[in-house]
């Protein structure tokens, strides 16, 4: 999993994001090509976020964890 921080830009009636070159490089994104973005808000409260849920799940934090690396791995 490759991670960046880049600035949302309204574009019609949408919002678009840039990828750094790098990125584009080192991953070989081609123009049409399908990929998956995880968004996490830069100033979002994590932990109030997954506070909500606080003993309603049955999994461990670690096991979640482990579940979603292995699923952004799985789209390269």
């Amino acid at each position: 999993m490759i991670e960046c921080e880049t600035i949302t830009r309204k574009w019609g009636n949408s919002l678009g994001i840039t990828l750094p070159k790098e990125i584009v490089k080192s991953q070989r994104l081609k123009e049409h090509e399908k990929i998956k973005v995880l968004v996490l808000k830069k100033n979002g409260n994590l932990s109030k976020t997954f506070g909500i849920a606080k003993g309603k799940w049955k999994k461990s934090a670690q096991q979640i964890k482990d579940e979603i690396r292995k699923e952004l791995h799985s789209v390269r």
